[in-house]
């Protein structure tokens, strides 16, 4: 089982990877690709509903929600991360509030370096809010794993 250890990085490396990919996309990229979400949010809400709303009120309503779909993809990136990590982790033996921390340690890194990488990359540029938004979704993840983690141990 040892020697699968090495292996239980590939989910954490894979979305560091996609993560980093993202930001190395041009600011001009990166906003269409996140208003071209929240646009297909608004039609499917549209539809769901039918609303009947033509496509100059859908473009409105998915430019008011756009700035929050960003964060919200922020945040959700570094949940999964912070998941993705602890899964390695606790191969390693790291356990309980010590798998909390060095998960979160680990993810505050990883968004430390993206947002430096983004420095270097046309139409975007570092964001210490975005740090605070990516803790937030490693704070969530890492507190659903710590959970996850207390109600198996005291189930056994």
């Amino acid at each position: 089982m040892k020697k699968f250890r090495i292996l239980s990085w590939i989910p954490a490396i894979v979305l560091l990877c996609t993560i980093f990919s993202f930001s190395a996309q041009t600011g001009e990229e990166s906003g269409s690709l996140s208003y071209q979400i929240s646009y297909k949010l608004m039609e499917l809400k549209n539809n769901f509903l039918q609303e009947q709303k033509e496509s100059k009120e859908l473009a409105q309503s998915a430019e008011e929600i756009h700035y929050y779909i960003r964060k919200l993809a922020h945040m959700t990136e570094y949940l999964l991360l912070a998941c993705s990590f602890a899964f390695p982790l606790y191969f390693y033996h790291i356990r309980g509030i010590r798998l909390f921390f060095v998960t979160i340690i680990l993810c505050l890194a990883a968004a430390g370096l993206d947002e430096y990488h983004q420095s270097f990359v046309d139409g975007r540029g570092p964001s210490v809010k975005d740090v605070g938004i990516d803790f937030l979704g490693a704070l969530l993840g890492s507190g659903m794993i710590f959970t996850v983690e207390r109600i198996v141990k005291r189930k056994r």
